[in-house]
This record gives structure tokens, C-alpha cells and sequence, in this order.
């Protein structure tokens, strides 16, 4: 057994069985003062006062001391595209002389270019790259990852990725498959997009389906890309065989998928740059929780989701990185409260229940995950600062101390 004792705040994000927070709820995150947390067996045994806890109950305690410090649930990272080959550097040169996303993947830049260089990849090597930036994402506090392919747009690559994806998991942190075989239109399908929709449907998500590869199945709906009826079609499908929807909407434009997405049952609806008023109301009666990501906007230098009004509206809103070699390569979560507090007017404490309670709903763990509550899995994040809203606040500083994982505490040393 282990005490993590005496903090100066332990943040809990209590639930109470709830699968996320929404409204006001969201800025509700049960701060204990002077507190405890007992784990044992990797799960949290007790949450309290310190001053409450009964020595003479437990024997063999391993005590933690947390003096002055913070303790928080773990990170759950619930939107990234974490497996990929090689680097876009030449990309970000571009974007910063005028050329925008579009143009660039015009000239033959953009997702392409990586799915290229990753079918090009041994799987041993991806796994290898993957493994580093899954140990950087530990380091800033990601205890649980999703993980979505879509750099293969093939039967054999996407396979491959949603191995590396599935071998990562426990190793060092835990990992959800995503299937996102409807990123892009790949180039031998060029000209031939219902062609290539007809595969995805009869050939790839049934064998995806069959290995038990993926958890979800997501798609980018988008001008230029996949239609609201591709993205119901696909996702349709996917249900059918046991992959649970999620969707890219309204990331470059205003243009459906929010409605497709709550018509599916989608556990999560992302991005929302360019969601409409009429959307937010669609999205604050439904249970599909709202990924923003504000490493995106920032990255790219456009507009920012409008999560004050989804918050305002109802809507349960979570944070994620979005790592990806595109638009955002930064798994710092810590970097992304800043950016939501700041450019996107969003409380310290919704922010916090944002990076852990709601985007464990956006996986569907929060059953399990996302705050730190008796009988939860015991990934708790110490910090070495007297205040939780000194996290956010020294932006671009990492100030943990220590990352337990189902209990276990581990290395977090990591190096890009």
C-alpha cells in the first residue's frame, strides 16, 4: 500500500458516478485541503483529510510525502494521432510565409506526405518512435492516450499502426485505439472517394472489427475529405461491428458533422472551430462529450472553438493535444490548459475537469479514470507547487514531482 500524505490540496474531480461534468458542473473539482490518498492494488482505496486517516488500520504503508505539493488524477489525452513516420518541419516553414493547410496539402504536403513516409516504416520502428512519445506524453502528466491510425489508409498499414498502438498499451502508459481509416482519400483512390468509402465499409473495419484492433472508429468529415453521408454510412458501420463512433466536425468549416455525429450516438464530436449556435444547442441535448483543441488553433494561427458558449450552454467539454506531425506536435497537456484559459476563456477548474473527468469520458473510462475516487484505477499526478491554479499559470513548466500509474509509481525522464 501506498499514502500519498499530507498534500496541500488533493484535487479529486469527484463524479460521484457520473460519467462527465456539464455546465456549471464542470468547474466543480472537490478540493481537499491537507489531504490523503491510499492506494492499493493499483486502485484507489481511501481519499481524505489527512488529519483522518487511520494509521492503526493499515499495516506496511509506503508513506509519500506531499507536503506543500498538489496531487491531481492523471491526464487523459482523449484525441491524438500519437503513431506516424517522419516529421513536417518544411510544413510549418510554409505556414509561416502565408500558405495555408489546404494549399500546402495541395502541394502534395498535408496528411499524404505521412502516410507515405508510414507505409513506408518498419512496424518495429513506429513502435520504437511511438514508445518516445508516449514516454513525453507521461512526463507532462498523460497517464491514458487515445490513439487513432489513419497514416495508413490501407488494410496492411492500418493494421500495422493499430498494432503499435495496441503493444504500447501499459507500456509505459495506457493506450485507446482509435480507427480513423477515413482521414484522407488515398492516392490510389484519387478521383474515386465512394470507391475508396465501399472498402473502408466491406474490407478494412470488418477485419479491424475481427482482430479486436480498435475501440472506436472515427472519421474527418470535412470539404474536400469525407460528407456528413460518408461519416453516417462509416460510423454506422462501425457500431455494426463494435466500434463506437467519434467524428472530426467543424474543424475548417461549418459543415454537418455535428449533426451526423449526434445522429450516430457519437461518444465524442472534436475539434468545432466552426461550430454553429444552432449546433451548440444541438450538441447541449445530447451525451456526446466536445474534444477541443486549442493546440490546433494555435499551431495553425486560426480560430479557436467557442468553449465558453458550449460551456455556458451545457455542453461537456473536454482537452486533448491532438499530437499529430500536422498541427499540433506538443503532447503537453499543461501547455494546452494555458492556451484554453487564456485564448479561450475557460475557468482554471474547467480546465482541470476538461484534461481529466471529461476526457476520460470521451474514451468511455471515467468509469474507471479521470478523478480520484475510491475504487477508481490509482493514476494520480503529484506536483511540486503549493496551489492547483499555479499548473496552468507557469505555462510551458513542468512542475511534477512523481506519476503513478494503477499505483505504480514510474519514470517520467523523457527527452523528444
Amino acid at each position: 500500500m501506498i499514502l500519498i500524505h499530507n498534500a496541500n490540496q488533493v484535487v479529486t474531480v469527484a463524479s460521484f458516478g457520473g460519467k462527465f461534468k456539464r455546465g456549471r458542473e464542470q468547474g466543480e473539482i472537490f478540493v481537499i485541503e491537507r489531504g490523503s490518498v491510499l492506494i492499493r492494488d493499483g486502485k484507489i482505496e481511501w481519499v481524505g483529510r489527512a488529519i483522518d486517516f487511520n494509521f492503526g488500520l493499515y499495516s506496511e504503508v509506503e508513506i509519500i510525502d506531499a507536503t506543500g505539493k498538489v496531487v491531481l488524477p492523471g491526464f487523459v489525452d482523449s484525441h491524438t494521432h500519437l503513431v506516424f513516420a517522419g516529421t513536417r518541419e518544411n510544413e510549418f516553414d510554409l505556414r509561416i510565409k502565408g500558405f495555408t493547410y489546404q494549399q500546402i496539402a495541395e502541394m502534395g504536403g498535408g496528411i499524404l506526405s505521412t502516410v507515405k513516409r508510414t507505409r513506408e516504416e518498419p512496424k518495429e520502428s513506429l513502435l520504437e518512435t511511438a514508445h518516445n512519445y508516449a514516454k513525453i506524453a507521461l512526463s507532462y502528466g498523460t497517464t491514458t492516450i487515445e490513439i487513432k491510425s489513419g497514416y495508413g489508409l490501407n488494410l496492411d498499414d492500418e493494421v500495422k499502426i493499430l498494432e503499435v498502438a495496441n503493444e504500447l498499451n501499459g507500456n509505459p502508459i495506457f493506450t485507446i485505439p482509435t480507427f480513423l481509416g477515413a482521414h484522407a482519400i488515398p492516392p490510389e483512390f484519387k478521383g474515386r472517394k465512394d470507391d475508396y468509402v465501399k472498402f473502408l465499409i466491406d474490407k478494412v473495419i470488418p477485419e479491424i472489427s475481427k482482430r479486436k484492433l480498435a475501440r472506436f472508429c472515427d472519421i474527418f468529415c470535412e470539404d474536400g475529405y469525407f460528407t456528413p453521408d460518408d461519416a453516417e454510412k462509416i460510423l454506422n458501420v462501425g457500431r455494426r461491428f463494435g466500434l463506437l463512433p467519434k467524428i472530426h466536425a467543424e474543424q475548417f468549416s461549418n459543415y454537418g458533422g455535428v449533426k451526423v455525429g449526434v445522429k450516430v450516438g457519437a461518444i465524442s464530436i472534436d475539434h468545432l472551430e466552426n461550430i454553429s449556435d444552432e449546433d451548440i444547442q444541438l450538441l447541449s441535448k445530447a451525451d456526446s462529450v466536445a474534444v477541443l483543441l486549442p493546440g490546433v488553433s494555435f499551431f495553425l494561427d486560426y480560430q479557436y472553438p467557442p468553449a465558453r458558449k458550449l460551456i455556458d450552454s451545457g455542453v461537456p467539454v473536454a482537452i486533448a493535444t491532438d499530437f499529430n506531425p500536422g498541427s499540433c506536435m506538443s503532447l503537453n497537456v499543461q501547455l494546452m490548459m494555458t492556451i484554453a484559459c487564456t485564448q479561450m476563456k475557460m475557468t482554471i477548474e474547467e480546465v482541470i475537469t476538461a484534461v481529466t473527468l471529461n476526457s476520460a469520458g470521451a474514451v468511455g473510462i471515467s468509469d474507471i479514470a479521470g478523478s480520484i475516487e475510491v475504487g477508481k484505477r490509482a493514476d494520480v499526478l503529484i506536483f511540486n507547487v503549493a496551489d492547483y491554479r499555479m499548473i496552468p499559470y507557469f505555462f510551458g513548466i513542468n512542475h511534477i514531482d512523481a506519476v503513478f500509474v494503477r499505483g505504480k509509481r514510474v519514470g517520467i525522464k523523457a527527452s523528444a
